[in-house]
């Protein structure tokens, strides 16, 4: 059986992921509340593999194991650091104390093929853009799960998650929204 794959993302609603360093936004843009964080909790309940770019893991690394920041405390964040973590990276040397986690070298979709076709559980990345990029490009992403937060980054917004992604086509598995503003989309992409 096939272990399926789960890019995770967050985004406002004019498609930016993060925040540049003069920006005031805070955490989850200031918009989450407790039915979003027991989601983001409950998303983590059952095992799961992660899967991150070198990028994105330095960077969770850094905030999850070394700050004290009240929002990297959240539930679901303490969840993922529990979880087994595979990370695809040509350069980097060590795992950053991460619990469990291994470092992948080689071709990002012959590492996830394998990962597929081995792991007894889902797979799921957060964030990692270039990495998910290129694994959408090669098939091998089954959900997309896009939580939009309402806000509108125009000036301060960097790294739109969609721009390298190229066409798709997506069919809408699920849709919630928390806490009366955020909204989650959930989509299996179809190359077009």
């Amino acid at each position: 059986m096939t272990a399926t794959y789960t890019w995770d993302v967050f985004s406002t609603l004019d498609g930016y992921g993060s925040f540049g360093p003069d920006a005031d936004w805070g955490g989850y843009w200031s918009k989450q509340g407790p039915d979003l964080l027991a989601h983001r909790a409950s998303i983590f309940e059952s095992e799961q593999r992660m899967v991150f770019g070198a990028t994105t893991f330095r960077e969770n690394a850094e905030i999850l194991l070394g700050s004290d920041d009240p929002h990297n405390q959240d539930e679901w964040n303490r969840r993922t650091l529990r979880m087994p973590a595979t990370v695809i990276s040509s350069t980097l040397e060590d795992t950053m104390g991460w619990p469990d986690a291994t470092i992948a070298r080689g071709d990002a979709a012959e590492v996830v093929t394998r990962l597929k076709a081995e792991s007894d559980v889902p797979l799921r990345s957060q964030a990692s853009l270039s990495l998910n990029w290129s694994l959408l490009a090669s098939g091998l992403v089954d959900r997309i799960e896009v939580t939009i937060f309402p806000v509108i980054s125009g000036r301060t917004g960097t790294s739109p998650i969609l721009r390298g992604a190229g066409d798709f086509d997506l069919e809408l598995l699920d849709a919630r929204t928390f806490d009366g503003r955020s909204q989650l989309l959930v989509y299996r992409p179809t190359a077009h």
